[in-house]
């Protein structure tokens, strides 16, 4: 933890650099008790970033960091960020934004000791339209006050705490990965025991192996004149097969919608789409028209507002608009007529569209819950609680958006804490898988699927925790151009391709056990096939039960 530490501590340093827009900040100062006042000019930052050389003032504080630590601080000053400013005032300017903005700028102050909010909103903008582009040197010159004052007592506290909250997560990941292989050993021990046979698992089928079906992929644009809303929508359908085994889904097919998250849109889970179309199933990939990458990059380059808390709203009545589309051209479309079951149906999302999901399977929205945990001291550790707390703006009554077709659903990083609560999840009877990533720093493992999972009183329920993958390892990555939110390669974490056998894998074995109810595939999804895949360092684990007192534990071990 003392490595971490330092690490923050450069980090929050970093940080308060970052956020120094300058029309001249000449310095940067702060106050670290009982040793008094401590400052650094500008120039020899520059100096340092743009020459790599130490001036006698530098010298100081460049003593107490190890020589990969100032590497990595010189990359950071020097690195150009990708933004136009129009999506920087976009983003700075929207409830979001301005908040996190008020937050930043308590801990960047300017020279009389004011909250650095307009100063640091003003610089972000002006150093995107510099032709330097928006980089940390860059920055510092914006910043309209000859001294930043960095609230450093305030700051350390913020390491501090988030100190805190890195280290609860990784004693839960830990937790979860010891119970996981505990489980795996009592089982083993039984079968011996009972049966004297292990599983080899080496002799059962691959299920990230493409199934035995062809398919072929159609596209409807579907319009809700009530809503004013435009669906576009891919649907897969299972063709023909080279099975001869009775037990291969035929005509009609289950049918598996998957709903994105914010700024993605049909490609995003193509790859899933395709592979659950090989194993049988009729695949149906909408777009969110509040919340896709169309929207957010209109809204991005100033063509459209903020997205709008309605959006929790429109995306259930989205996928129950298309269920409703599909029942009807089925009885009259050739192409889909006598293709799709309807009574058999699965859900699948991705953050939002994991929220989406949820609200689908019998989760109402909590505004009792939302009114508790979205005043003032809204955690800054949770970023999803701030999309979260949008849902404060509607009224204030039950919208039930549950839609009783969908049997089952399988959540990613999906968000649920506030937006749900105990009281909501513990609604939903139908069977769940919530899909966890241990360094998702947009909805945190702990807050939005390990604690809702202790929620859910359905007997058929799974987490899934990938070691390591980040709120982005799930999707599929972008084609050149089409990304719409730039992410640093460092949010994006290791090679994705694991996760995507692993994805593949369990919504076979989830869609097959619950949706055809087809006992031989629930091995599949049993902690010890999620050891035997396991692949480092994107580690993978499984378990089918977790109570509070346990997850208790495992926080205050």
């Amino acid at each position: 933890m003392k490595k971490i530490g330092k690490y923050l501590s450069l980090g929050l340093l970093s940080t308060f650099l970052t956020a120094t827009p300058g029309l001249g900040a000449e310095r940067i100062s702060f106050f670290y008790p009982p040793y008094g006042e401590f400052s650094l000019s500008v120039d020899s930052l520059e100096v340092f970033a743009k020459e790599g050389k130490i001036t006698d003032e530098f010298a100081f504080y460049a003593s107490r960091a190890n020589p990969q630590q100032l590497a990595q601080l010189r990359e950071l000053l020097l690195e150009q960020f990708d933004v136009t400013p129009t999506l920087v005032s976009q983003v700075t300017y929207s409830p979001i934004g301005e908040d996190l903005m008020q937050r930043l700028g308590g801990l960047l102050l300017t020279e009389s000791r004011q909250n650095g909010f307009y100063a640091l909103r003003g610089a972000l903008i002006l150093a995107a339209a510099d032709p330097e582009g928006l980089t940390v040197v860059n920055l510092l010159r914006q910043f309209p006050s000859r001294t930043m004052r960095l609230n450093f007592t305030e700051g350390l506290k913020l390491v501090d705490d988030l100190l805190q909250v890195f280290q609860k997560r990784d004693e839960v990941v830990a937790w979860i990965q010891q119970e996981a292989i505990a489980r795996t050993a009592t089982v083993d021990s039984l079968n011996t025991k009972v049966a004297n046979t292990t599983t080899d698992f080496e002799q059962q089928p691959d299920l990230r192996s493409p199934g035995s079906f062809t398919w072929r992929r159609s596209e409807l644009i579907l319009r809700d004149q009530s809503r004013n809303r435009t669906i576009p929508t891919h649907i897969y359908l299972p063709a023909a097969t080279s099975s001869t085994s009775p037990e291969a889904p035929s005509a009609p097919f289950p049918l598996i919608v998957i709903s994105h998250g914010v700024a993605s849109d049909r490609s995003s889970f193509a790859y899933l789409a395709e592979h659950l179309a090989s194993y049988g199933f009729a695949v149906a990939v909408l777009e969110h028209p509040g919340s896709n990458a169309e929207r957010v990059e209109r809204y991005l380059t100033g063509l459209a507002g903020p997205l709008e808390a309605e959006e929790f709203i429109n995306r259930p009545l989205d996928i129950t608009f298309l269920l409703d589309e599909l029942e009807r051209r089925e009885k009259s479309n050739p192409e889909l007529q006598g293709k799709l079951n309807l009574g058999q149906v699965g859900a699948i999302g991705h953050s939002f569209g994991g929220y989406t999901v949820l609200n689908l399977a019998g989760a109402n929205i909590n505004f009792e819950q939302l009114q508790q945990d979205c005043g003032d001291n809204i955690s800054a550790f949770n970023l999803s609680l701030f999309l979260q707390c949008q849902v404060t703006e509607l009224e204030a009554k039950d919208y039930q958006l549950q839609d009783e077709r969908i049997k089952a659903v399988l959540a990613i990083n999906p968000l649920s804490s506030s937006i749900f609560g105990e009281s909501e999840m513990s609604q939903i009877q139908v069977p769940v898988m919530l899909v966890a990533s241990s360094q998702d720093i947009a909805t945190p493992i702990v807050y939005e699927q390990v604690r809702p999972f202790t929620w859910l009183t359905t007997p058929d329920k799974y987490l899934v925790l990938i070691e390591n993958a980040t709120h982005f390892s799930a999707i599929a990555e972008p084609t050149p151009g089409n990304d719409v939110l730039p992410i640093p390669p460092a949010l994006l974490g290791p090679n994705p391709a694991p996760a995507y056998g692993y994805l593949k894998m369990l919504n076979v074995a989830f869609w097959q056990t619950h949706l055809l109810n087809r006992p031989e595939y629930a091995s599949y999804l049993q902690p010890s096939y999620a050891q035997y895949l396991s692949q480092a360092p994107l580690n993978l684990s499984l378990l089918k039960s977790l109570s509070a007192e346990q997850l208790n534990q495992a926080l205050n071990p």
